[in-house]
């Protein structure tokens, strides 16, 4: 029996190193389709040593920048158990530093509560050199939607979870119609980051998270609601609160390689639309343009209600005089560009109005 558990052990051992040689040549020759494999494959990149390599690479870091020393102390970097104080204290200052570098080198990167959850984890994992360029990469290539300065196109991802369960699981879709998807708000916006507490696990999950299209964390929610539908339907359908209580917490224990595994089947039955790879320089552009885009929308919201309140006879005197104010405002020459802008909407309500 011993010497079975011994022969087990070895084999497991000499199956690491065939793995780990091919990270390593995945790496060397930048061949990210190896790389992605490796990462979505069981056990995922292995070792912290490994990702230092892999990761940068994942998150398309130039090779300047992805070719860094990896003999760095880690002594200094890993603190997943604090000793005290002083270190706890270190280890907070390097986070705060690497956050501020990273958003005043990205100033339209807007932070939101949850993001020094992900950037804990690459600084726990990444040398001091890449971890600055790796978190503005990923802030603007892979969550940018919850760095604008509004929440809706993080709840528009959100959304995406009903739609996957209807052309999935049509049962579950209906049991759960009711209950918004608010409870994975947690789980996507930061990675999962926030709900996996030991390092391991998190640093596995990013394995595939980086390896993947930045969609698949909605995947991934989606099938820890389908691994959960026995317990889902023994709560009925008519009490959204407690299925949303139940949604909220991630399953103990998590079983991260077959949630993996059930993610990708969804990927693979029910894919997204193909989105091109950007550049930093395109993320910028598109950041820009999102939140222009959400400045009208919040104008344009806002003239609805007022022109609503003051379409009833008794408003309508002062109602002209408050239109002419807003319709100043919003009508400047920034607003106003195109045939679909604001002047045009506003002479469609009108004409709805008066009719």
């Amino acid at each position: 029996m011993e010497g079975s558990v011994d022969s087990a052990l070895l084999e497991k051992a000499s199956e690491d190193r065939g793995k780990e040689h091919a990270i390593l040549e995945a790496c060397r020759w930048r061949n990210l389709g190896d790389l992605r494999a490796l990462a979505e494959s069981p056990g995922g990149l292995l070792t912290d040593s490994l990702r230092q390599q892999a990761w940068p690479l994942l998150l398309g870091l130039p090779p300047k920048e992805g070719q860094v020393q990896l003999d760095v102390d880690r002594s200094f970097i890993y603190y997943p158990l604090h000793k005290s104080d002083a270190e706890l204290n270190q280890q907070k200052q390097e986070l705060s530093s690497l956050i501020l570098e990273v958003l005043r080198r990205h100033p339209y990167l807007c932070y939101f509560q949850g993001y020094h959850d992900i950037c804990q984890v690459l600084l726990l994992v990444l040398p001091p050199p890449v971890r600055a360029p790796a978190v503005a990469r990923l802030s603007a290539l892979r969550i940018r939607d919850f760095m604008l300065p509004s929440l809706s196109p993080a709840v528009a991802q959100l959304r995406l979870i009903p739609d996957i369960l209807r052309a999935a699981d049509p049962a579950l879709w209906r049991h759960l119609s009711a209950t918004e998807p608010f409870f994975a708000l947690s789980g996507t916006l930061t990675m999962y980051a926030h709900d996996i507490t030991t390092l391991g696990e998190i640093a596995r999950l990013f394995d595939v998270l980086l390896a993947r299209e930045p969609v698949f964390s909605v995947y991934m929610f989606a099938a820890i609601v389908r691994g959960r539908r026995d317990e889902l339907f023994d709560t009925p359908a008519d009490e959204p609160e407690i299925l949303h209580s139940i949604l909220s917490k991630l399953p103990r224990p998590l079983d991260l390689e077959g949630l993996v595994a059930a993610a990708r089947q969804l990927f693979n039955a029910h894919p997204p639309s193909a989105s091109p790879p950007q550049t930093m320089r395109d993320a910028e552009v598109f950041f820009r343009r999102q939140v222009r885009e959400l400045e009208w929308k919040d104008r344009r919201d806002r003239l609805r209600e007022t022109l609503w309140y003051y379409r009833r006879p008794a408003a309508c005197t002062l109602g002209i005089a408050a239109m002419v104010g807003i319709v100043a405002v919003l009508l400047r020459p920034s607003a106003t560009a195109g045939a679909g802008g604001p002047l045009a909407y506003i002479s469609s309500l009108l004409a709805r109005w008066g009719r």
